[in-house]
């Protein structure tokens, strides 16, 4: 088993802004962007860093370890749709979600390479924790694009720790949509455990992920779903994490714990109907590293996600993850620099949040001292309880 003390890495270079959909499209490049600047401006990353993120350079994946999870024909079909610029609806390619644009394929590919990187530096023991916030294009399928996402870059990641010498991988995945490419690809694999929180398919994109979906028949229990209510803040959000995430995390004992990290469950994201703060998003961050260290020796593989409140969410959210990656968290009332805020204003004409916070003490009504039937999210978390709990030989009851 690989161990390490080593520093945590963040893979990066601005060449992954590349995977661009055109400047009409919610997933913007430009969150990204404002993300590195805010963490480097706050000595998250960078030459001034002062916890112990270092900066990994991002290799592009080639095309057999993009098969590993994808058929053949898609990354045909990427590369031609990126010389061509024409769509291929048959491989989701050309859809309002997954527009063409030039050089698609080694944009793609590019976002693969960082996060496999990530895993692969974890594994071997280099770093203990690993980031690749351009990462966590959960939704694309190993035929086809899906949900602003072509090339699953978790999926690819996971199966390079499996082939690697891996036999349990955790993957909890808390953007507000349902995780449903990766859950797909591992369906049937009873060596990774899947779990996902999400906004109801109900009501969202993709309309999937219900707490009856619990993986196929040789992994029953492996794949893990929280169907949210829309309208759950922080206090509901939190509640139903710890009432399910590390139970079954400390059931399942993996090896490495990979997480997904889509901020877009804020309550000023456009695209869902959540309703967490910044500080709720923190605690559930300071959460999963305290978990990768007390389930998987610390191992811990962090990717972004969705997120689409391009200045007033990402860029925090995402820095608040880096700071802990590294090791250093950030106290919530910091300051964003002047010269962070100077740059929104003058390249988006907009006004930046001035603080690190919403405002808000997250806090939450642990699972054991009881649930309300009549609530949906109370109904919702022990339906998911109700269904899982009893494979992993653990009691679904408070």
């Amino acid at each position: 088993m690989p161990t390490c003390e080593g520093p945590s890495t963040v893979v990066f270079d601005q060449a992954l802004a590349e995977y661009d959909f055109g400047p009409s499209h919610p997933m913007s490049p430009l969150r990204v962007d404002l993300t590195m600047r805010l963490a480097t401006a706050l000595g998250v990353v960078g030459p001034g860093a002062t916890s112990g993120l270092r900066l990994a350079a991002a290799p592009v994946a080639s095309n057999d370890l993009i098969a590993t999870v994808h058929d053949p024909r898609l990354i045909e079909a990427v590369e031609r749709a990126g010389r061509t610029v024409a769509p291929d609806e048959r491989h989701g390619l050309g859809t309002d979600d997954n527009p063409v644009f030039r050089d698609m394929h080694r944009a793609a590919a590019h976002v693969v390479g960082a996060s496999v990187e990530a895993f692969r530096q974890v594994w071997a023991g280099e770093v203990l924790h690993a980031a690749n916030i351009t990462g966590g294009l959960h939704h694309a399928m190993p035929d086809r694009a899906a949900g602003f996402c072509i090339y699953n870059d978790v999926a690819v990641g996971i199966k390079h720790l499996l082939d690697n010498g891996a036999e349990r991988v955790a993957y909890v995945d808390i953007d507000v949509h349902h995780g449903d490419g990766v859950e797909r690809v591992f369906w049937d694999d009873p060596r990774v455990l899947t779990i996902s929180l999400h906004e109801t398919g109900q009501m969202l994109f993709p309309g999937t992920g219900f707490a009856e979906d619990v993986g196929g028949r040789e992994a029953q229990g492996y794949a893990v779903n929280l169907a949210l209510p829309p309208g759950t803040s922080d206090a509901g959000w939190l509640r139903a994490f710890h009432a399910v995430v590390p139970p079954l995390l400390r059931e399942f004992d993996p090896q490495v714990l990979v997480t997904q990290h889509g901020c877009d469950s804020h309550a000023q994201d456009p695209l869902a109907h959540l309703m967490l703060s910044i500080d709720g998003q923190r605690a559930a961050y300071l959460a999963l590293h305290d978990l990768a260290h007390e389930v998987a020796g610390g191992r811990w593989v962090v990717t972004g996600g969705g997120g689409y409140a391009l200045v007033e969410v990402v860029p925090r959210a995402w820095t608040h993850l880096l700071a802990i990656v590294g090791g250093a968290p950030l106290d919530p009332a910091t300051e964003t620099p002047g010269e962070w805020r100077e740059h929104v204003k003058e390249r988006l004409e907009r006004t930046a949040p001035s603080l690190m916070t919403d405002g808000r003490t997250p806090a939450y009504r642990d699972w054991r001292e009881g649930y309300d039937p009549d609530t949906w999210l109370d109904r919702a978390i022990h339906a998911t309880r109700m269904a899982t709990f009893p494979l992993h030989g653990l009691d679904p009851m408070p």
